[in-house]
């Protein structure tokens, strides 16, 4: 037989590799948390940003238009036989909210606006509160 020395095996230990995880889980534990509440903001910013570009595109329609559009599409496609229409009053397209619905657009609006444009949240239902809680242009 051959006579060489056997070499130690490299790697890591059982107890090193659980050592590693244990410190890894608390990470996750004590950071995760605060990341997934500041992306829940940040979609909450994005959002009241994009209302805030689609109140601009509305007015100004309602410049060229005299008039607020019937639905947010129209600030996209002209559906009107006007030739006042300077559209797209949106250069991207007609936005989706953060969390991939549609912006709610009513008007006339309530209590005496002349619209109401707003997203129901992360939940995509009216009302909630936190993260579901509706943006709204209004407030």
């Amino acid at each position: 037989m051959y006579n060489q020395k056997l070499k130690p095996q490299q790697g890591f230990s059982l107890m090193e590799l659980l050592i590693v995880m244990v410190i890894l889980g608390m990470l996750a534990a004590v950071v995760g948390p605060t990341l997934w509440g500041k992306l829940a903001g940040a979609q909450r910013d994005t959002a009241k940003t994009q209302i805030s570009n689609i109140e601009v595109a509305l007015d100004s329609y309602r410049l060229d238009m005299f008039k607020y559009p019937s639905t947010l599409e129209d600030l996209v496609t002209n559906t009107s036989s006007s030739s006042t229409w300077q559209g797209s009053y949106l250069r991207k397209g007609l936005p989706k909210d953060p969390w991939g619905n549609e912006y709610q657009y009513r008007k006339p609006g309530r209590e005496g606006r002349d619209f109401d444009l707003y997203s129901y949240g992360a939940d995509g239902q009216e009302g909630g509160d936190k993260e579901n809680a509706d943006i709204v242009n209004w407030k």
